[in-house]
């Protein structure tokens, strides 16, 4: 597999190299932005990363405004945005079911009484982070197939900070933060009630950072992929607490069969398959409070036993200084190095390749990454949805601007949403969940409106 280069010169790409890593070869209504979208602030050289507090680390929490009704995301031209669905409580990740329905997961960050008094101190409260989490998944059909829906229900509720979700043969997967659950399900219901089958417990107690479980099934619906995030920033609550986190874990349907696919991923979330192929990729939101570039998101194929180094180093061998538990060089040494790195802080969470047939030829099969934005760096970072070109299942060129305009005003950090859960709809448009703007958006191709 082969690792990205991407190097940035007086404001324009200079070039785009790609590299082998020896270290993998043993494994396997629309606003004009611009006509192929803008790399502006995505490049990141890999070659030359500034030193550890380079730069101060700083608290700098946006200030959520919302949506007013005369704005809305901007895409590049010949492209349309429109709202898919509002009042909507942090509508975090979307899933379409195989009939077309819309499936909304939505749920939230929950604070005890202290945590609470330290988000209203810090600023983060006014970041988008309501006082509870909706703990439901919301259905939205679209009989009249013309990008509005015209249902929407309640498809579940009383859950535990629900996120990823699957269909599987008869069976309906949803992973609660602590839990993954299995129902029955027949294709076109509205509803599902009932407690469900737990199959398997996921690591939530304790300093539960990072609470999302994301689920993927493998192409022949013979293995379950879930993402579980760290417990924490650098492991500073100790490798205890890390059990089975920061890793893709794999399973059988039933539940059974664990194993860890892929370790050393701080925050893995979005998943997804390359088109065309059998690789699963991943975004990763890395680490903070290194200094304002320091460490890159990124987004990178998955190597079946690969570990990317979380917590001990950072894109392959950069050992972290923060890291206070026992050093692991013989981990280090084996550390992958990713394959698209992504500017620092933005939270890369959201991934999905498009499959849809509507977008000019140039975006099939490539990577849309949805990035909630940054509270640990001087600047806001992130806040929009970039997009990687793909040519036979390998990165083709630098990540560029897609979906932008959730930052109203980066000086005073002020935006009207936060973005992060993507998804390619029946009808080829692009959903996007702005989590905080209590929104789904939906951008289309504006030749085929």
């Amino acid at each position: 597999m082969k690792h990205l280069l991407t190097l940035l010169g007086t404001g324009s790409l200079l070039a785009v190299a790609a590299c082998n890593n020896a270290s993998r070869n043993n494994a396997a209504d629309s606003t004009v932005v611009a006509d192929r979208g803008d790399t502006t602030g995505n490049i990141v050289d890999t070659t030359d990363l500034p030193a550890p507090y380079a730069t101060k680390s700083v608290k700098n929490y946006s200030e959520v405004l919302g949506w007013p009704a005369d704005k809305k995301p901007v895409p590049p031209a010949g492209f349309t945005v429109t709202k898919f669905s509002d009042s909507l409580i942090n509508p975090r990740w979307i899933y379409i079911a195989p009939n077309g329905d819309v499936l909304v997961a939505e749920a939230n960050t929950r604070m005890g009484p202290i945590e609470r008094v330290k988000s209203i101190a810090t600023g983060k409260e006014q970041s988008g982070y309501e006082t509870s989490s909706a703990d439901r998944i919301t259905l939205f059909r679209d009989t009249t197939k013309d990008g509005v829906p015209d249902l929407r229900t309640i498809f579940m509720d009383d859950l535990d900070q629900p996120f990823g979700m699957l269909i599987l043969d008869d069976k309906f997967y949803v992973a609660n933060t602590g839990e993954l659950l299995v129902f029955p399900y027949q294709q076109g219901q509205t509803s599902i009630s009932g407690k469900g089958k737990k199959i398997l417990d996921l690591p939530k107690g304790g300093y539960n950072n990072h609470w999302t479980r994301n689920i993927i099934a493998s192409a022949d619906g013979s293995k379950i992929y879930i993402a579980v995030g760290s417990a924490s920033n650098a492991a500073e609550h100790g490798m205890k607490e890390e059990v089975r986190r920061a890793n893709i874990l794999e399973i059988n349907p039933d539940g059974s069969g664990e194993r860890v696919y892929a370790s050393g991923l701080r925050n893995p979330v979005g998943m997804d398959w390359a088109p065309g192929t059998n690789v699963l990729w991943t975004v990763v939101n890395e680490r903070d409070e290194l200094g304002d570039h320091l460490v890159p998101d990124y987004l990178t194929h998955v190597e079946p036993g690969g570990f990317y180094g979380w917590p001990y180093s950072y894109f392959g061998g950069h050992i972290d200084p923060q890291v206070k538990v026992t050093p692991r060089p013989d981990l280090v040494s084996q550390a992958l190095v990713p394959d698209v790195p992504l500017p620092s802080h933005t939270a890369s969470l959201g991934l999905t390749f498009y499959d849809g047939s509507t977008f000019p030829d140039r975006y099939r099969s490539g990577a849309f990454i949805g990035q909630r934005g940054s509270w640990n760096s001087s600047v806001l970072a992130g806040y929009k949805v970039v997009f990687v070109p793909f040519s036979n299942g390998q990165p083709a060129g630098p990540p560029e601007n897609f979906l932008t305009g959730f930052i109203a005003d980066s000086a005073d950090a002020r935006v009207y949403g936060r973005p992060v859960g993507v998804a390619v709809a029946a009808d080829g448009a692009l959903l996007v969940a702005d989590d905080a703007g209590n929104t789904v958006w939906r951008v289309s191709h504006t030749s085929n409106n």
